[in-house]
């Protein structure tokens, strides 16, 4: 659909549901949403967001959808009146509107990048709430009564939340060494089915609004379902939500502890700290799936966004944050000191190399095309930065990662795949040094080429080099 057929059909449907003498403005399509558009507009001097179902996204794409939108908007309507901080469902897409499925909200005021948030002064005194508002709000949507919608969402019981995300891994071909030991220490963990209760299912920053006082309101229910309460917890504190701030784990504005105590007050309930490891675990595995799943999407021609890939290669954070997650539980004298650095710059001569054509485009694109653009192109620009330096990285030190690899592997007494399959059968044990020194610098040496910027690498490398 073109932009102005888009504005056009959103027009008349403002007309239609909150009044003709309105007038459409600033319509303009917010950053990020890989499995949801998320559109502003005004008309007749109120605020708007229209959430949709973005092209080339269809029901069946992995889960990545989630809950229908008619069934997120009844939901964000139940939190409401039960006095969770959600916007207001303001009107709802009908075939006969031209704009796809989805809903319109009042716009909640604020700010949701958590890059603008975390650490920023304007934002400290928002920040310093963060901790206690999410959560009390986390404790109002799991004491949520049951009704017929809410009895009328998915539930699984943890093992087979498990099964469902190995099933996606193994039909997408996944082959990451220590994700095969993280599902084989899951199932080995998997707590018993717990009582139905409503969780969110992506309570994260950059899915909260928070102005300069605290949080406005909760967003993205797409993910909404019945669960485990503990869940939504770890989900915040998921190492890729920390946004930078990976000493902080809870949304990268506190520890885990203090957040789990103020949760324990705000609800009356203890959090089992073996129940939260578990759920920890899982849903950073979760997430690395998820990254594939994105990939996969691309690569069936579900859609062709460019961010669809660079996500995909997001897969190595997780192996990262995996690493330092089951250190916590492993003996002291496995982790053994490494000595490991990214290597630096070469001196080039001869021929061109395909290194130096993507760092002329890559310069090319920070400096002529991403100053010129705003909104979305201006995402989309920095997203294909990352792409070319992803691409140049792995040109420049992908042979020589791969010839290390390769060496350790033999020395190990296995192949990719073997070292694999022994992981998830659990017939090798990370606990021998030579396999937990490879998945570490496998870990180090991928992580340095897709996104060298990410906290949880540095975090790694002060801690292995000594340990």
């Amino acid at each position: 659909m073109s932009d102005e057929n888009f504005e056009s059909k959103l027009s008349a449907y403002c007309a239609k549901s909150f009044g003709a003498d309105g007038e459409l403005a600033d319509v303009h399509r917010l950053s990020g949403g890989a499995s949801m558009e998320s559109w502003s507009f005004s008309h007749g001097g109120e605020d708007y967001v229209l959430r949709r179902l973005p092209s080339g996204l269809s029901p069946d794409d992995d889960g990545l959808r989630g809950v229908p939108l008619s069934t997120q908007a009844d939901v964000i309507e139940v939190a409401r009146s039960a006095g969770v901080t959600a916007p207001e469902v303001r009107g709802r897409l009908t075939p006969e509107d031209g704009l796809g499925e989805g809903f319109i909200m009042t716009k909640a005021e604020g700010e949701t990048l958590p890059h603008k948030i975390l650490g920023n002064p304007e934002f400290a005194a928002a920040e310093a709430r963060l901790t206690v508002e999410c959560a009390r709000e986390l404790a109002a949507i799991h004491r949520i009564p049951m009704s017929p919608l809410l009895q009328s969402l998915d539930y699984f019981s943890p093992a087979e939340l498990i099964g469902m995300q190995k099933d996606k891994y193994h039909e997408i071909g996944g082959q990451v060494p220590i994700y095969e030991h993280a599902f084989h220490w899951l199932e080995q963990h998997a707590p018993d089915a717990s009582d139905k209760y409503l969780v969110h299912g992506d309570f994260r920053m950059g899915n909260l609004m928070i102005d300069h006082q605290g949080l406005t309101a909760v967003l993205d229910w797409e993910l909404v379902r019945l669960g485990d309460p503990v869940q939504d917890l770890a989900y915040l504190c998921t190492p890729s939500w920390r946004f930078g701030h990976y000493e902080k784990a809870a949304g990268g504005f506190d520890s885990a502890e203090s957040f789990l105590a103020a949760y324990a007050e705000a609800s009356g309930a203890e959090v089992d700290p073996d129940r939260f490891r578990f759920w920890l675990i899982y849903s950073t595995l979760w997430w690395g799936v998820a990254c594939m799943v994105m990939g996969q999407i691309w690569r069936s021609h579900g859609d062709r966004s460019l961010e669809r890939t660079v996500i995909g290669r997001r897969v190595s954070e997780v192996e990262i944050d995996l690493a330092l997650l089951f250190e916590e539980i492993l003996p002291d004298t496995i982790a053994t000191p490494l000595d490991w650095s990214a290597p630096g710059p070469q001196d080039a001569t001869g021929e061109t190399g395909y290194d130096e054509l993507l760092t002329a485009l890559e310069e090319w694109n920070g400096k002529h095309v991403l100053p010129g653009l705003a909104g979305h192109d201006k995402f989309q620009s920095r997203v294909a930065g990352n792409a070319l330096g992803i691409a140049r990285r792995q040109a420049d030190w992908g042979p020589g990662f791969r010839d290390a690899a390769a060496a350790r592997l033999a020395a190990i007494g296995c192949d990719h795949r073997q070292l694999c399959e022994g992981l998830s059968k659990g017939d090798i044990a990370i606990t021998t040094p030579a396999v937990w020194d490879h998945l570490r610098l496998s870990a180090l040496e991928r992580l340095s080429i897709d996104q060298p910027k990410y906290a949880g690498l540095k975090v790694a490398l002060n801690k292995w080099r000594h340990t």
